[in-house]
């Protein structure tokens, strides 16, 4: 389903999401921001010819990038 490429969009999404925050977005809103995003990704970049499959690979990106993003600062918190 994704190759090597495709993943790589997991931290420009996290890195998007990281610039809404820093524009002040709520704090409740950066996992639909998220998804948001993943969903974009996913339809106009990884399947831009199959809708049905590219709303699915988003959806798998956006939530990707979330708990990777949330894992990651938990370990790290907790590591303090």
């Amino acid at each position: 389903m994704f190759d090597l490429y495709d993943a790589c969009l997991i931290p420009l999404i996290i890195g998007l999401v990281e610039l809404l925050k820093g524009v002040g977005l709520n704090n409740r809103f950066l996992p639909v921001a998220s998804l948001i995003l993943g969903i974009a990704a996913g339809i106009i970049y990884v399947y831009p010819d199959d809708l049905k499959s590219g709303i699915l690979a988003g959806i798998i990106l956006g939530l990707s990038a979330c708990g990777l993003y949330s894992g990651t600062k938990h370990t790290i918190e907790n590591g303090k």
